[in-house]
């Protein structure tokens, strides 16, 4: 299914992907404004979706310049309707350089937010009023700080394979081994997960807002696999190299050159 992509063009190497179901998205954006506010309204959507997903490109890049400077390539950087995934030939096993690379990408954002912050300013009460389709480049601004910041923080949070989980794994093994750090950190991600799935689906009756919100949830269940599928690879990968380590360690043993019985001279 993510190999369902369409090549745009690659930046320092990298390849930048775009997934076949991202223009559902940009078709959502387009019909949704267009129902609100006709052509402007279609306009200001697609020019929001568009700039945002240029941010979320800046974060998983931030992420791969990171890993460069640890030996770690990026092959590609695939862009979906629920955001961006950079595809590493490896994670660095040395728990400092993997905090390093996970919080690059957080990072990207609260410095974008902090070079809109020199231009774009915000009314009062802005939040309770914001609109929900930007009409102007200052609302546009304004859009795109408070994405950048939310995504940014929401990243934080110490839901394995996020970046705050990727923190979380790394404190972990570094005390415990990587296996056994990994399980810990995607264990609690899929509790979590679930909790934030059932809060999102409920969220009328928490009064959290009037429908039921279906992306975050998708959003959750998607992380919540995700988190499962590296523990898995991160399991198979550990009991593939105990295998050959013990497998190496019989071949020295049985090829070890046989004791002379002659007294010595």
């Amino acid at each position: 299914m993510l190999g369902w992509s369409i090549k745009l063009f690659r930046i320092r190497g990298i390849q930048l992907s775009l997934h076949g179901s991202f223009l559902l998205l940009l078709a959502y954006a387009t019909w949704a404004g267009w129902s609100e506010e006709r052509g402007p309204g279609a306009l200001g959507n697609v020019a929001l979706v568009l700039a945002f997903f240029t941010c979320i490109v800046l974060h998983e890049l931030g992420h791969a310049f990171a890993g460069r400077r640890f030996g770690v390539d990026v092959t590609r950087i695939l862009l979906l309707p629920i955001g961006g995934m950079a595809e590493f030939t490896a994670i660095p096993r040395r728990p400092l350089h993997e905090v390093l690379m996970a919080l690059a990408g957080p990072a990207v954002n609260f410095v974008i937010v902090g070079l809109l912050l020199t231009v774009v300013r915000f009314p009062p009460h802005w939040i309770d009023n914001a609109p929900a389709i930007p009409l102007t480049v200052g609302e546009l601004g304004r859009h795109l700080v408070a994405a950048n910041l939310v995504m940014g923080l929401f990243n934080l949070v110490p839901v394995f394979p996020m970046d705050g989980g990727r923190v979380l794994r790394a404190l972990l093994a570094s005390r415990f081994s990587y296996l056994r750090a990994t399980f810990a950190a995607a264990t609690l991600a899929k509790v979590l997960a679930v909790l934030a799935i059932a809060v999102a689906l409920a969220a009328p009756q928490l009064q959290l807002a009037p429908e039921p919100l279906y992306l975050p949830a998708v959003l959750f269940a998607f992380i919540f696999f995700a988190g499962e599928m590296e523990y898995r690879m991160v399991r198979r990968t550990e009991l593939e190299a105990a295998h050959w380590r013990h497998w190496w360690n019989r071949q020295e043993i049985t090829s070890l050159p046989p004791v002379s019985a002659e007294p010595p001279c």
